[in-house]
């Protein structure tokens, strides 16, 4: 049982005060009946604003098919977001509505969503060790040799103070890969796979530099120029359309032919989810 200005407010409505007045105005009923105290407490199941049930009571849960361009971010300095593909009293709910993880802002892919705190945080703490599967598509052919480096637990990247938690890779077309991770590092898929690009180009550097110099001279100095260039560029973050990373696996994989119109699944909060296709 909850007040029904405080009801009214938290699911996105109106302001507390506001629900005063639309409680006055006969806008509100509970049970059939025309509400007339603001403060009366009822069951969310039994309100009813202007003949129609409260919008999603017990929770959200959205399915998002993520356009590039949009950031997975409140703060308006970083540009457009998610967030503004929602239904204005979505965006007014307390608690906010969130996204459970992120995807980068030139990565597309389907992103959960939900005013659930306690849910968010069963799905993204490193304590529940959650697996999460990416779809990954890279500019050039994948080398077998990536499997047994993400998967041993021993792939450092830089900025980051402990090597990677090992991770499976599939490899499902020359350039199509599915990666299983079970933590969320910046970044994390896109900088795995240009880890050991940058280490291959490295080499491929060194052993220029080496062919290019008589034995004995200058191999030191040309392979550190090269290892400088490499560096930079290897970790340097792809731009749109080199690297699209898309969430596969688990509940979600089967909405992966969703169209661009169809950019959300919006769910009753119950652990079943039965999807019902929403179109902003």
């Amino acid at each position: 049982m909850r007040r029904l200005d405080q009801l009214l407010a938290n699911l996105g409505y109106c302001s507390r005060s506001d629900a005063r007045h639309w409680v006055t105005r006969g806008r509100v009923t509970v049970g059939g009946t025309v509400a007339r105290n603001s403060g009366q407490k009822a069951d969310p199941a039994q309100v009813r604003v202007d003949g129609e049930p409260l919008d999603h009571p017990a929770g959200l849960l959205l399915l998002l098919h993520k356009p590039t361009g949009l950031v997975c971010s409140h703060d308006v300095r970083e540009g457009p977001s998610i967030y503004d593909l929602l239904p204005d009293r979505w965006r007014a709910r307390n608690p906010v509505v969130t996204s459970v993880g992120r995807l980068d802002k030139d990565t597309s892919g389907l992103i959960l969503l939900t005013d659930q705190s306690p849910l968010v945080h069963r799905l993204t703490s490193p304590k529940h060790k959650v697996p999460k599967v990416y779809r990954a598509t890279v500019d050039r052919d994948l080398d077998p040799d990536l499997i047994p480096l993400f998967g041993a637990g021993t792939l450092e990247l830089e900025g980051e103070k402990a090597p990677l938690a090992p991770a499976t890779l599939v490899i499902r077309e020359p350039r199509v890969a599915e990666l299983t991770l079970i933590e969320g590092k910046y970044h994390q898929v896109r900088r795995m796979f240009a880890k050991p690009r940058a280490a291959d180009r490295f080499q491929s550097a060194l052993r220029a530099a080496r062919s290019d110099r008589p034995p004995g001279r200058g191999v030191a100095r040309n392979a550190v120029g090269h290892l400088g260039r490499v560096s930079r560029s290897g970790e340097t973050h792809r731009g749109p359309g080199e690297v699209d990373l898309t969430p596969a696996a688990g509940p979600i994989s089967r909405f992966q032919g969703l169209s661009r119109e169809q950019k959300f699944a919006s769910y009753s909060f119950s652990p079943s989810f039965p999807p019902l296709i929403y179109r902003p």
